[in-house]
């Protein structure tokens, strides 16, 4: 693999996180036990979320979120075809859930100021089959909050979060993914929380907790409050009592006992990469090479981020196009990447699947056409390294 000066993501352990894992490993205890069970815990005491549950991955979040929506043990189950509204620049565990739900996805483009989705775009998209907005929060920051809750009483809508990209960040002094009945989270290795892999779903009721909790270990009965219900059955075995449809999505102990360990110093990580993406815009806003070829984006009003990387937009005053810089960057040791994966209806998976759709998205397409980002450490950037990054731009922007 290539190496670079400045990665996406550094190492993003410590010796303390790594001896968590290996405590773990010496235990013999690999299966959901202890670790999980205190970091699901302290999760929900951590971001106020009501009911919190591990699982292996944001992705299955999102899968548990959209699958316990149509579940028929949910009072008031979305049907075959009720639509989701769902912003264009979204991943793509975000968006395939929706349609291995037999629901509909409804796109809706973003404001170009945040990333965010448009709130001014989506009442034009409601319908009377409209049942749910998914929002993704993107790189740590936040679209209106209050008018996605007006639209959300005002329609009687369902909202579920994706904030596998912004765990820590705050609208108006709530935590993101507090919002909603379902909100997703990512322990992924380039997250806020690094734990190699896994993440957590949380929903605001003990109906769907115990739903989701079903869902994740193959629609079985045990620590659910449905074992009760069923024990009683006659010619079946009560400890292994099936009820419902579901996956193997549970975690391992390992990850658990990680992402516990990063959680408890989670503030600390946040603003090491605060500072780090302060003193990078600092030092491009003082390079006359640079200053007038790049934009940043900025955070929403009324939002508190806990930034997941540094997205840098090209401006029209620069001559190059992006790949011509992306490229140099690259050759010099600095890793980009786009943001999230662009205009998703544009992907080959979408035309496959037909859903391809006809409509423009012109802030998501232009968004996509100038913009990248770069990683931000939660190690203190120094001196030297923030010359070699000043360099680097300014050779590829010259």
């Amino acid at each position: 693999m290539k190496k670079y000066f400045y990665p996406l993501v550094e190492d993003p352990f410590d010796s303390n996180d790594i001896k968590k894992g290996i405590d773990v490993l010496k235990s013999k205890q690999l299966t959901i036990s202890t670790q999980t069970h205190k970091l699901e815990k302290f999760f929900s005491k951590r971001f106020k979320s009501k009911y919190s549950l591990m699982v292996n991955s944001g992705s299955s979040a999102n899968l548990l979120a959209l699958q316990c929506l149509i579940n028929p043990y949910r009072a008031n189950r979305l049907k075959k075809g009720d639509e989701i509204i769902i912003p264009t620049l979204c991943w793509s565990t975000s968006l395939w859930p929706i349609i291995q739900s037999n629901l509909k996805p409804v796109f809706v483009d973003i404001d170009k100021e945040t990333l965010n989705i448009d709130t001014k775009k989506i009442e034009k998209k409601i319908t009377k089959r409209t049942k749910a907005i998914l929002l993704v929060h993107v790189l740590g920051n936040s679209c209106n909050m209050d008018h996605i809750m007006k639209l959300k009483k005002k329609y009687n809508l369902i909202l579920i979060e994706d904030t596998c990209e912004s765990i820590g960040s705050k609208y108006k002094n709530k935590y993101l993914g507090t919002f909603g009945e379902f909100s997703s989270f990512s322990f992924y290795t380039s997250h806020q929380i690094s734990a190699g892999e896994g993440g957590m779903i949380c929903c605001k009721n003990k109906k769907d907790y115990n739903i989701l909790k079903s869902l994740r270990s193959h629609g079985w009965s045990r620590g659910t409050t449905y074992e009760k219900k069923f024990s009683k059955l006659k010619l079946l075995d009560s400890r292994f009592i099936f009820f419902n449809s579901g996956f193997n999505l549970r975690p391992l102990e390992v990850s658990a006992a990680i992402a516990l360990n990063q959680l408890k110093r989670s503030e600390k990580l946040e603003d090491l990469r605060n500072m780090n993406r302060n003193k990078i815009i600092s030092m491009v806003k003082k390079n006359k090479i640079i200053n007038n070829k790049i934009y940043f984006f900025e955070k929403n009003k009324n939002v508190k981020p806990s930034w997941f990387g540094l997205p840098i937009k090209i401006s029209n005053t620069c001559k190059k196009n992006k790949k011509i810089i992306v490229d140099s960057l690259e050759k010099s040791g600095i890793e980009t990447r786009p943001i999230i994966s662009g205009n998703f209806t544009k992907q080959p998976a979408s035309i496959k699947y037909k859903l391809n759709i006809k409509e423009k998205f012109k802030e998501t397409d232009d968004m996509y056409k100038k913009s990248f980002f770069i990683g931000l450490p939660t190690k203190k950037i120094n001196k030297l390294l923030i010359n070699k990054i000043e360099n680097a731009f300014e050779k590829a922007f010259q």
